[in-house]
């Protein structure tokens, strides 16, 4: 079970860092398909794997703490060390089951989405942008 949950770790580090980005235009992609389209399940599945990523979020955040914390006292062991990694990932599996299990349905929104008459691929739309003011009092 360690080596399952170190590979499965070391697999999700592929798509960590895209991770939210993924989610994010998964979320505005399903709101432009058509409704006919839309599978019943996904909205669940993307807030499952918003769950799960928040999860590993913060198990790497106390770990990275964790580490630190570390470098001030005497060196550890490499066992202790490696016990380290161990339980992070062990309660890192939950989530990262998830994200093997679930994940999919990134795939299958995007697949719609390219379907879609409007062609819905883009990332998440930047915000309008602002009214440029002039400084009370003056006259352009």
């Amino acid at each position: 079970m360690v080596q399952r949950d170190s590979e499965t770790w070391r697999a999700f580090q592929a798509v960590r860092p895209s991770a939210r980005e993924l989610l994010a235009t998964a979320a505005v992609q399903l709101q432009h398909i058509n409704a006919g389209d839309v599978e019943p399940r996904w909205a669940w599945q993307l807030a499952e794997l918003a769950r799960a990523l928040e999860k590993l979020e913060t198990l790497q955040r106390g770990h990275t703490e964790v580490r630190e914390a570390r470098r001030a006292l005497p060196p550890v062991s490499q066992e202790e060390f490696v016990d380290s990694l161990a339980e992070r990932n062990e309660e890192a599996w939950d989530s990262l089951d998830t994200w093997a299990t679930q994940g999919r349905a990134l795939l299958d929104i995007h697949a719609v989405a390219l379907k879609a008459p409007t062609r819905i691929l883009g990332a998440v739309p930047a915000p309008a942008a602002s009214p440029v003011r002039r400084p009370a009092g003056r006259r352009g």
